[in-house]
């Protein structure tokens, strides 16, 4: 199982029955595919529309339909369409349960970096302030390391922040973070993953919990 696989199934598990949840695009996406088959969640994307599942086939496919990656999804029964004004009033208006964000950065407090690397093309910003503010919670999901095994879950963000100190979990192909008052708690390790291999890989200071569990990936 490769490392955004690892996220996007781990993502899934914080669904429950009736939560609207917001992805962002890359890895948040992909978890729509990995859905409890006993969970109602309804999803929402920025673009505008509520209520969508996994990715369709090539037969099943409908070009007028994207999320905010502009991958193809499919539309749930009950589901909606609507324009970029109501889907952010939904948003600023505090419906959303909780939003999944991938990130650039994340720290130790909870700030989150996701949209600029400062020299390089940006996308921009996207909906990213909007949810991190809007949304009552906050889950930011991103590759523990980089390609040259520097940490992302850092003391400080280096990044430009999108926000600060909104950040409630942190979910890596290696580890779930909790952002506490009192710190980072590891609570998750993914399988095959050490807490030692964890703490060695992580820049940010780390209270480890009590009971460290195995990541469900199913």
């Amino acid at each position: 199982m490769n490392p955004k696989e690892i996220i996007a199934r781990r993502i899934a598990q914080e669904f429950s029955d009736g939560m609207v949840v917001n992805l962002g695009f890359g890895i948040p996406n992909h978890s729509a595919d990995f859905i409890p088959e006993s969970v109602n969640v309804v999803l929402q994307a920025e673009n505008g529309a509520l209520r969508f599942g996994g990715t369709p086939t090539a037969q099943t496919s409908d070009p007028d339909l994207g999320n905010s990656g502009g991958m193809p999804i499919t539309l749930l029964p009950g589901a909606s369409t609507f324009d970029m004004r109501t889907s952010f009033a939904i948003i600023r208006g505090g419906h959303v349960d909780m939003t999944v964000l991938g990130a650039l950065e994340v720290s130790e407090n909870g700030d989150i970096a996701n949209w600029l690397i400062p020299g390089v093309l940006s996308p921009g910003m996207g909906g990213a302030m909007d949810l991190l503010v809007g949304a009552n919670k906050v889950i930011a999901s991103i590759q523990h390391t980089d390609k040259k095994g520097n940490s992302k879950v850092l003391k400080q963000c280096k990044l430009p922040l999108s926000a600060s100190g909104v950040v409630d979990m942190i979910i890596t192909n290696l580890a779930v973070f909790i952002v506490s008052k009192d710190g980072l708690v590891l609570t998750e390790v993914a399988p095959g993953v050490s807490v030692e291999e964890v703490l060695e890989k992580t820049e940010a200071n780390v209270i480890v919990a009590d009971n460290v569990k195995e990541m469900v990936l199913a």
